[in-house]
C-alpha cells in the first residue's frame, strides 16, 4: 500500500517549490522549470498509487481565484492546464461577480493544477511587461495599444498551451509504457464523483476577437521560448 504521508509531503513540495518561484522573484524560465518538476513529482507520485487506492481516493475543488469581473489571459490555456494535471475545470463567478476557475480532481492532481495557473499567470503577466518595454511595442500608436496587450497575451497562453498538451502526451506515453492506464482510471474517479455531485455543465460558445497579428506572433513567441517542456535528470 502507498504510505499514507506521502500524498502530504508532494503537498509540502509543491507548496515549498510554489514559495521559492512566486514569492522569491524567480524569472519566468525558472518558473516553467519548475511547473516541469511538478509535473515529475505528480507522476511519480501517481505511479505509486495501486488502482484501489486511486479508486478509494476523494476528489477534492479548489479555486483560482482571477480577481477580475471580465475575462483574465489564463482563459486561453485553463482547460489545457487542468488537462495536464487529469482534472476537471469550470469558470464561475464569486458573490462579487469576480471570476474564478474551480479545478475538481484528485488532491494532488489539484494542487499541481492550481500551482501551475499561477506559474502560467505569473509568466504571462512578466512577459507583456517586458514586451511593453520592446521597440516592436513602440511602434504601435497609443489608440491601438490595449489591442496590442490583448494579442500579445492571447498568442502567449496559445502557444503555451500547446505545449502543455505536447508534454503531457509524452507523460502519458511514458506512464503506458509501465503498463497501466493510470490517466483513463483518474478520469473516471473524477467522472464519476461529479456525476454523483450532479454538476451541471453549461458550454460557454466562442467569440470571434479582434487582434493584431504582429502582437500575437510576438505572444507566441515569446510562449514558445518558455522552457516547460523537459525532465528533470
Amino acid at each position: 500500500m502507498n504510505d499514507p504521508t506521502s500524498a502530504d509531503r508532494l503537498r509540502t513540495r509543491i507548496e515549498g517549490l510554489r514559495a521559492k518561484t512566486l514569492e522569491n522573484g524567480c524569472t519566468e524560465a525558472e518558473a516553467m522549470l519548475a511547473a516541469a518538476k511538478v509535473a515529475e513529482m505528480l507522476d511519480r507520485y501517481s505511479l505509486s498509487l495501486s488502482d484501489v487506492e486511486v479508486r478509494a481516493a476523494v476528489c477534492e475543488r479548489r479555486s483560482w481565484e482571477a480577481g477580475r469581473k471580465k475575462r483574465v489571459p489564463l482563459d486561453g490555456c485553463i482547460g489545457e492546464i487542468a488537462a495536464f494535471c487529469d482534472c476537471k475545470v469550470w469558470r464561475e463567478k464569486s458573490a462579487t461577480k469576480e471570476v474564478r476557475h474551480v479545478f475538481f480532481g484528485l488532491p494532488a492532481d489539484v494542487d499541481a493544477a492550481l500551482f501551475l495557473a499561477e506559474l502560467v499567470d505569473h509568466a504571462v503577466r512578466s512577459q507583456l511587461g517586458v514586451f511593453k518595454t520592446s521597440p516592436a511595442y513602440r511602434e504601435f500608436r497609443h489608440t491601438e495599444r490595449h489591442l496590442a496587450n490583448a494579442s500579445f497575451v492571447l498568442g502567449m497562453v496559445a502557444s503555451i498551451g500547446d505545449k502543455l498538451m505536447a508534454m503531457k502526451a509524452e507523460r502519458d506515453r511514458a506512464q503506458a509504457s509501465s503498463g497501466r492506464d493510470l490517466v483513463v482510471l483518474k478520469i473516471s474517479v473524477v467522472a464519476a464523483e461529479l456525476d454523483r455531485l450532479d454538476v451541471q455543465w453549461r458550454e460557454i460558445e466562442s467569440t470571434s476577437r479582434m487582434i493584431s497579428p504582429a502582437a500575437y506572433e510576438a505572444g507566441e513567441a515569446a510562449g514558445a521560448e518558455l522552457p516547460i517542456a523537459g525532465r528533470e535528470r
